[in-house]
């Protein structure tokens, strides 16, 4: 699919996208949790229906409507010997560690550039849990046989956070109150305050110390009904509030501020910017009159919320000066190498970007050239391009467009709601 934005200016209201980061989660803990769980304002994206399509791998019924998915579950009973996480990152780290709680034999797969993200840690701590593990050194497919026995052990958490997520639901389900999980050198603290969130919500207790230790507590029963509700996504409505910030004024509805998302850090960079931002009963008002005129270079520490860097990117390359982003380290084992991926499509664009170690520096307030782009199949970099070209010279053709399907499957029509010219062939 070939998708073609044309500059333009931005003007209403668009609903935020449902968040994947709650929703996947969501599906987890529907699984473990021993009843039926309604999921209300359920999200569809790629990595959205992955997540249903493993949990009904591992044994639960899932009825769906538009409103809402109903979950009835008695725990994790594979009925299959596989399950594939499509390409997402958090579904392979975060279910292994579930599927691992039945005694069954399973493989475990993935597609497209999952099939190229380590996941050795697999390797490394599933022995110490009783699971039998075996992977092609450290990648897709993994074979695991459990039952995961709970256990006293120390994790890395400098690659991702999305492996501890899965030992804590896995734990939590366990009841694992003798076992504590040490964890060094934890990133993305966030997604961990949104994993603990997820937990709390179904009754679920666990604590952390500083980040450091996790304790499982003892906990009432579960009832056997629970709704919970996903919130809207931080990460798909980034690329909203930064298009607002460039070329709008728009309002993004249905956010929560109080959210644990990481990627709500979005605000504290599009404030660094100079971006004009109100809060309102209803929603988030970015962006002004000759929107992107009063924009500046900013400097912003992006190592907790790394998704936020192909947004933030399109946002410098409108501000005026060199926008200085820490957090060029988390980039390499994303859907592609993004630090390298942005430098890469962005000079199409004519904008400059210079790695430097940990620090990305966007030569920003140039004309944005028209020209074709690549997603290099990453649903981040194709929503980027797109956004960047509403302050082009021309019109701006991004190949491999459907990447979008991953995360944010309406982002070009929730564009074009909002006065977008966008082409789609």
């Amino acid at each position: 699919m070939r998708a073609i934005v044309y500059p333009g200016t931005l003007k209403g209201e668009q609903v935020a996208p449902a968040s994947k980061s709650s929703m996947q989660r969501a599906c987890a803990a529907a699984l473990l949790h021993v009843g039926d769980t309604l999921i209300l304002n359920p999200g569809h994206s790629n990595d959205d229906l992955a997540a249903i399509d493993v949990i009904q791998k591992l044994g639960a019924i899932v009825e769906q409507t538009t409103t809402h998915i109903k979950v009835s579950s008695k725990g994790v009973q594979p009925i299959g010997p596989e399950m594939n996480c499509g390409e997402s990152g958090l579904g392979i780290r975060m279910f292994t560690p579930i599927a691992a709680l039945s005694s069954n034999a399973i493989t475990i797969n993935g597609n497209g550039s999952l099939l190229k993200r380590p996941m050795h840690f697999f390797d490394e701590i599933f022995p110490a849990l009783s699971v039998k593990v075996k992977s092609q050194k450290g990648f897709l497919p993994i074979g695991i046989q459990g039952p995961l026995k709970p256990a006293t052990i120390t994790v890395d958490g400098s690659l991702s956070s999305q492996f501890l997520t899965g030992l804590l639901m896995a734990y939590a389900a366990s009841d694992a109150q003798n076992a504590v999980i040490h964890v060094l050198n934890l990133k993305s603290k966030p997604y961990i305050d949104l994993t603990f969130a997820v937990l709390n919500s179904f009754g679920w207790k666990v604590r952390h110390n500083n980040y450091e230790s996790f304790e499982f507590l003892a906990h009432t029963p579960l009832p056997t009904h629970i709704e919970y509700t996903v919130e809207g996504d931080w990460s798909g409505a980034a690329f909203l509030l930064v298009a607002g910030a460039i070329a709008g004024p728009i309002k993004v509805k249905g956010l929560q501020l109080n959210s644990t998302q990481a990627d709500k850090a979005v605000m504290q960079a599009l404030k660094n910017a100079n971006a004009p931002i109100e809060i309102m009963e209803d929603g988030i008002s970015i962006g002004a009159k000759d929107a992107g005129a009063s924009l500046i270079a900013f400097e912003f520490d992006a190592t907790d919320c790394p998704d936020l860097f192909p947004p933030l990117v399109a946002l410098a390359a409108v501000c005026k000066g060199i926008t200085t982003i820490k957090g060029v380290s988390r980039l390499a084992h994303k859907e592609s190498d993004r630090g390298l991926t942005l430098q890469t499509e962005f000079a199409k664009l004519g904008v400059t970007i210079v790695l430097e170690g940990d620090l990305m520096k966007i030569h920003g307030g140039a004309p944005i050239q028209a020209a074709t782009v690549f997603s290099q199949h990453d649903h981040r970099i194709a929503m980027a391009c797109g956004v960047a070209a509403l302050k082009s010279n021309g019109p701006v053709t991004i190949t491999e467009a459907e990447a979008i399907n991953k995360s944010y499957t309406d982002f070009f029509d929730h564009l074009a709601q909002l006065g977008a010219k966008v082409a789609i062939d």
